[in-house]
């Protein structure tokens, strides 16, 4: 009886560890998904070239040989809009202010 309950109690320990390893993985290929969509958007990219350069960045790891955090993700977003918008000096600050708080 005691030998099924430690066989029990360690099938459950391992289950959790492989549970526990598993969830950064993931949460490091979400951010990579959000870079480069954050750098398609910020290219205008559409169609096929936006598939192909997804395909390749996700493959390689994007332009970047670092992960960006969710703010620098966001800036970036936002700096992408303003120059397409056009806006310089005080109506491009308003503008990133504003982005930047999700407003």
């Amino acid at each position: 009886m005691t030998r099924t309950r430690n066989c029990i109690l360690l099938i459950a320990a391992v289950s959790l560890l492989g549970f526990a390893t598993a969830a950064p993985a993931a949460n490091a290929q979400q951010q990579k998904m959000a870079m480069c969509n954050a750098q398609a958007k910020a290219k205008s990219l559409s169609g096929s070239e936006r598939t192909q350069f997804m395909k390749g960045c996700l493959r390689a790891g994007g332009s970047h040989s670092h992960a960006m955090n969710r703010q620098q993700m966001k800036m970036k977003s936002c700096s992408a809009d303003a120059k397409a918008k056009g806006l310089k000096g005080s109506a491009r600050r308003s503008f990133m202010s504003s982005c930047l708080k999700g407003s």
